[in-house]
């Protein structure tokens, strides 16, 4: 994808006028799922939500998504979607777009992007990763080279290009990727609000083995953060919060499909099962959660002042109850060619599919009039699931 077609991709699917309502108490905040080659999907969904709604104030993501996630943190704002043009032209730039017409059939399509695929697990992926030479079989036992396939050196030279981790550590923008400790097992955050991050964050974030060492930390060493889970959703809910918030939820895998119909199907739908986030699980935990913590305070408000002194009604009064909360819920639906391999399948055509798909959900749900309608003195979380048509809320 070069910068004229880039360019003329965004005048065809431009949408319309930017009409999406826009509060100064609102705090926006992006949070992105891993899934490898699915990521530009959320470079898509970021360019909508940038041009039709607003700049987010907090980005958080799991491995792919904590690269977007740190390419968006990591640069002003009339530069970040062109870092993600940069970072997605350079990782699929070794299968450029094939001449496919109209009448190719599905059956064609993924036996080409499993072709795509098996090039990727051979020769690796520019600016991300490459084989190891030699082999990890071949390595000393004990070392990092022994217990991964590939090299992801080339990522520490794209991430120290690409971001400015200086911008980051201002704090302009918040931003928060998850890994897990391989000594304990442990998820963790890294939290620019609460320390200084730079490349090795970010790649701990998606150190997925065994494809890719663990990355050393002050001692301590990280795998992939979608090990445990694959969505930041629930550590943005758990943190304080004084103001409104609209939390844009993108996924990658979805939890929900159909049964297989053949083995093939069945790996494919294992990892959509693995990896999904079960955002409504998150959201439905928070929605209980909320409706507690205001059952708490109206009950405190109804005791006598005498009572306000017992220990139990102390525990109740400190039950936090949040500003409202909107969820918006992004999903990408995988196409009925696209297998197993799909979130290492690198292709430039896959990519421009992805970050095609992510532009045109995000601009249909901020243009849905249920969104556009939305209380905003309203308390309480509210989803919107606006292209699988639901809505819910308390």
């Amino acid at each position: 994808m070069n910068k004229s077609s880039v360019s003329a991709s965004r005048r065809r699917n431009s949408g319309s006028p930017a009409t999406a309502p826009v509060k100064a108490d609102e705090e926006a905040i992006l949070v992105l799922q891993g899934g490898g080659a699915l990521g530009a999907y959320q470079a898509g969904v970021f360019e909508s939500l940038a041009k039709v709604y607003r700049e987010p104030t907090w980005v958080a993501g799991i491995s792919i998504g904590a690269i977007n996630a740190a390419l968006i943190a990591g640069n002003a704002a009339a530069h970040r979607v062109a870092r993600l043009c940069e970072f997605w032209e350079l990782v699929s730039s070794a299968l450029p777009t094939p001449l496919i017409g109209a009448s190719t059939t599905a059956n064609a399509r993924e036996a080409l992007n499993e072709s795509h695929a098996s090039q990727v697990m051979l020769f690796g992926v520019p600016g991300f990763f490459k084989p190891r030479f030699p082999p990890a079989p071949f390595q000393p036992a004990g070392t990092l080279e022994a217990i991964s396939y590939y090299d992801t050196s080339p990522l520490a030279a794209t991430l120290e290009r690409l971001v400015d981790f200086d911008r980051i550590n201002a704090g302009a923008v918040r931003l928060s990727v998850g890994a897990v400790n391989v000594r304990t097992g442990n998820f963790e955050y890294f939290d620019s609000a609460k320390q200084t991050i730079d490349a090795r964050h970010i790649m701990a974030s998606g150190a997925l083995p065994p494809g890719f060492a663990p990355v050393e930390i002050d001692g301590e060493h990280y795998w992939d953060g979608g090990l445990v889970s694959n969505t930041p959703l629930q550590y943005v809910l758990d943190q304080p919060g004084k103001r409104r918030r609209v939390v844009f939820q993108v996924d990658l895998f979805a939890a929900r499909g159909a049964l297989p119909k053949n083995l093939g199907e069945v790996t494919e739908r294992e990892k959509d099962i693995r990896f999904s986030s079960r955002t409504r699980l998150n959201t439905s935990n928070e929605l209980d959660r909320q409706v507690i913590a205001l059952a708490a305070q109206r009950l405190v408000a109804k005791l006598p002042p005498e009572w306000r002194d017992d220990p139990d009604v102390r525990a109740l009064s400190r039950v936090r109850c949040e500003s409202a909360i909107d969820v918006v819920h992004l999903i990408y639906r995988s196409k009925h060619y696209e297998s197993q391999s799909k979130d290492y399948e690198f292709s430039r055509l896959s990519m421009q599919e992805h970050w095609d798909a992510g532009r045109a959900d995000m601009a249909h749900t901020l243009h849905d009039p249920r969104w556009l309608n939305r209380e905003h003195n309203a308390h309480g979380v509210h989803v919107f699931d606006l292209n699988s048509d639901s809505l819910s809320f308390i």
